[in-house]
């Protein structure tokens, strides 16, 4: 199919002011551009093919999302893409913070599954995903109207390996471990993740890390890293993952890089960004990304203080239905843990929001604050209602912290390393955090339209080449003459987010086209028939 787009505002997305003029589209690709200023005329009516007026709309490479915990719903969810594509979203990728849906073992498949149910979604018993080969030949059975990739969760590694608990790899299960990494990037995984805060990654040494993340330095691609701490740890954890990185001869990106607790804005956010200046300055490659809200998202089983987890999380649920139980969690909560941030003291129980539950007779709880759940519910301590959802629940609770300062959040989007993602969560949820939905467009609006901290150029960029240059894709995040064509057509006044946290499941509107391969998979926020868009595939290094 041939297209022939004349008279936009074309953004090129590597930080170049605008420019009016036309574009041809043929074969997938981008095969002619031509700028009015030099060529009023542009390309002629009389081409063959399909002709679009672009006049008064920007024309952006699609928009790359490399941290979208999608990896479950673009298998199993019908209706994926609207709230990708409805975004401008071409290109995503799953598998982040170490989480995952693969390699699934029989010893452990069961309890993985459970574990990133809050995040990923409800996985099906029939799921059971060998290793990154395998996810991707379900992926290619898919009609995906945008391009999915996914990294190797090293956390995901770990569990199948063995299990959620504290004791270390022996030599054996590391070499298992470095195999599954080995396998995943040899058949084209974009990248590796971390999630040093989670189980069973928490339990895990720098030593330990480096050993395992050695196996993939040989293909040149990142580790994506939620760090093992973003509150009063921030600093030494940057520190902690940055060594490890370069112990290990690593690309490092710092996943939804933050300063959280009240505490902490305005201070540690500085420290942390003048470590990452000195590695950067002394060669290391090290980048950072970030969403535009204040507020983040996990799950429940993350305000577990270490020292109430157990080897196995049945047992940790059980423990928790015990007196006993309940008054160490009760006493764990409201004290200091050196390396570990506790975000109940750090934000307080009125910032910690429930978004997702399982139950029916807790969704009345959703969009909650702790404290206005324990006194619907009638507890005088938010910590025995904490213990009490978690067992019944069996730790499957999403929730939404209140754990930032715009400051800060401006202070990391005008770094000039940064790139824009969305961390979204696909966790069944009554009241998922609305950066599902918004991300993308919020950032325009917010950034560029409302309070001019950037230039449209400087926030494309941002969202097209700077993350495709981090995962290496080929011919991807710009617009330029033989680049595949993965194009958004919009008007930045009508182009916006509608998800707010007491309403976020509202899809982003105001997009005229958007084009992946060179084919129009939305008009008008309409998606446009079956379409099948190829896997993102990483360049060698």
């Amino acid at each position: 199919m041939r297209y022939v787009i004349h008279n936009g505002e074309i953004c090129d997305g590597m930080g170049n002011a605008p420019f009016r003029g036309d574009l041809l589209i043929e074969d997938g690709r981008i095969r002619e551009i031509v700028r009015r200023i030099a060529c009023p005329e542009g390309l002629g009516e009389e081409l063959a093919g399909v002709h679009i007026n672009a006049e008064g709309k920007i024309i952006t490479p699609g928009f790359i999302d490399t941290h979208r915990h999608c990896d479950l719903a673009a298998l199993c969810d019908e209706d994926f893409g609207m709230a990708e594509l409805s975004q401008g979203l071409t290109s995503v990728a799953g598998g982040n913070c170490g989480l995952g849906i693969f390699p699934y073992t029989r010893e452990h498949g069961k309890e993985m599954a459970d574990f990133v149910e809050p995040c990923l979604g409800i996985v099906p018993d029939s799921l059971q995903i060998r290793d990154y080969s395998h996810y991707k030949e379900l992926l290619e059975e898919k009609e995906l109207p945008l391009h999915v990739g996914c990294y190797q969760g090293i956390g995901a590694v770990k569990a199948a390996v063995k299990g959620y608990g504290k004791s270390p790899f022996t030599p054996g299960e590391m070499d298992r471990a470095k195999g599954y990494v080995r396998d995943a990037l040899e058949a084209g995984c974009i990248g590796v993740s971390s999630g040093i805060m989670y189980q069973p990654e928490c339990y895990t040494s720098p030593q330990e890390m480096t050993e395992l993340l050695k196996a993939a330095a040989p293909y040149g691609r990142p580790l994506a890293c939620h760090i093992r701490g973003e509150g009063d740890n921030l600093v030494p954890s940057v520190e902690e993952i940055i060594g490890i990185c370069k112990a290990a001869e690593i690309p490092l990106n710092i996943s939804h890089f933050k300063a959280t607790g009240i505490r902490n804005w305005g201070k540690n956010i500085h420290q942390a960004i003048a470590l990452i200046e000195k590695a950067r300055e002394e060669g290391g490659d090290v980048t950072v990304d970030f969403y535009p809200y204040c507020g983040g998202s996990t799950t429940l089983i993350s305000l577990l203080p270490p020292e109430t987890v157990e080897e196995d999380m049945a047992l940790t649920f059980r423990k928790l239905e015990t007196g006993q139980g309940r008054e160490r969690l009760r006493q764990s909560l409201y004290r200091e843990h050196k390396g570990w941030d506790n975000m109940v003291t750090a934000i307080g129980w009125e910032r910690i929001l429930i978004s997702s539950v399982t139950a029916k007779e807790n969704r009345e709880l959703t969009g909650l604050n702790f404290s206005e759940a324990a006194r619907r519910r009638g507890y005088v301590e938010p910590a025995d209602l904490m213990a009490d959802l978690l067992v019944q629940e069996e730790g499957k609770v999403g929730i939404i912290l209140q754990s930032m300062s715009q400051e800060d959040v401006d202070t990391v989007a005008k770094l000039p390393y940064s790139m824009l993602i969305s961390d979204a969560l696909y966790g069944v949820s009554d009241c998922p955090h609305p950066r599902l939905y918004g991300a993308f467009p919020r950032f325009l609006q917010d950034y560029v339209v409302k309070r001019k901290i950037f230039t449209l150029e400087e926030a494309v960029r941002k969202m097209t080449s700077m993350p495709a240059r981090r995962l290496n894709l080929k011919d991807r995040g710009a617009i330029q003459e033989g680049f595949y064509a993965d194009l958004n057509i919009f008007s930045l006044e009508e182009f916006r987010d509608y998800a707010v946290y007491e309403n976020s499941k509202q899809l982003s509107a105001g997009l005229s086209y958007v084009f992946t391969d060179g084919r129009i998979v939305l008009k008008d926020g309409e998606r446009q028939g079956k379409r099948k868009a190829a896997l993102p595939e990483p360049q060698s290094v």
